[in-house]
């Protein structure tokens, strides 16, 4: 048996959250819906604009590995912070939960601080992240112990790290040692800008490396650059042996193969879709690395999901385990 379930490598982020109305995204000059990428004024600017806030540590992948680690899976991350407050809480937060957290910081000393998240929450539950990346961005091969990478039955891989200037040199390394010893590769699109700011890089690991894909609709269609959803699916399951693609409250559609199953989605009171989608993540690779079938693992995503998008922030507060039996899934 291997030390890992699943390591994940992405971004290492502290979540601000703040509930706002549809009036200070236009104020503010904030995009609805979407993730977008600013520069330390910019972030200063905004937190001194939003109402009383909620800091919680994240990062999409770190997130998945969180709710994994919280099911009791075996985990580690690996993701950059800076030697500073916010660094600390975000090391303490992921450790707390029982995943090994062994990246080096960034010294005090240097020039971007620990990235952080302003999520602002509109009464429909919509999120709108407006990310200052800081140190995370600088995610190096150096970070990346082959060991480690050995010793995963599965990495998951955060496609918002596409954006880092060496962030695909440590994926390659990552995967090159994991593969190497008999492990599987996961990746998560993240946002459909970001597909289309990587796009050949996306398709061409998608193709060559990855075991299983996941994505929410709007990203499958601007992977594949096509308006229709089943004509992007039939696409992806070509190029990669399991296919995970969220689609809001249409539940999820898991495809393997010439195999396909619908997982619903679970009827909750949306208070805040931030994390939905990394919930999704972790209860899928929980269920998948303990032995259940696809389709189980599908709808355990699911529940994990509704679960996250019930309340404030993007990692578990009740009891998952607890959730997947009062839904007959364990």
């Amino acid at each position: 048996m291997k030390k890992y379930q699943v390591v994940g490598i992405g971004n290492a982020m502290v979540d601000i959250l703040a509930t706002e109305d549809e009036t200070f995204l236009t104020e503010n000059n904030v995009e609805k819906g979407i993730m977008q990428l600013i520069d330390m004024t910019r972030a200063v600017e905004l937190y001194d604009a939003i109402g009383p806030a909620k800091e919680i540590s994240g990062g999409s992948a770190a997130n998945t590995i969180a709710g994994i680690a919280h099911l009791g899976g075996r985990t580690a991350y690996v993701g950059k912070v800076k030697d500073d407050q916010l660094g600390a809480i975000f090391a303490h937060d992921l450790r707390a939960q029982g995943a090994d957290y062994d990246t080096v910081f960034a010294g005090a000393d240097a020039a971007q601080e620990t990235g952080r998240c302003i999520v602002v929450v509109t009464p429909d539950g919509e999120r709108s992240m407006n990310t200052y990346l800081g140190v995370t961005e600088f995610l190096s091969p150096e970070d990346i112990l082959p060991e480690q990478m050995a010793e995963a039955e599965w990495i998951y891989l955060e496609g918002y790290r596409f954006d880092g200037p060496e962030s695909h040199q440590a994926f390659a390394k990552a995967i090159e040692a994991c593969k190497g010893a008999g492990g599987k590769v996961s990746i998560t699109l993240s946002d459909p800008f970001c597909v289309s700011r990587h796009r050949d890089a996306f398709r061409e690991m998608i193709q060559n490396d990855v075991d299983l894909l996941f994505c929410n609709r709007a990203e499958m269609l601007s992977m594949y650059e096509t308006d229709d959803f089943e004509a992007a699916l039939a696409v992806a399951r070509s190029e990669v042996p399991i296919v995970a693609c969220t689609d809001s409250e249409n539940g999820a559609h898991i495809l393997a193969g010439d195999a396909r199953w619908h997982a619903p989605a679970t009827e909750v009171q949306i208070v805040d879709a931030t994390g939905a989608g990394d919930m999704f993540a972790g209860g899928f690779l929980w269920a998948l690395t303990s032995g259940y079938d696809l389709e189980r693992c599908g709808r355990m995503g699911c529940v994990a999901a509704g679960e996250i998008i019930s309340h404030i922030g993007a990692r578990p507060e009740a009891d998952l385990k607890e959730l997947f039996a009062q839904h007959g899934l364990l």
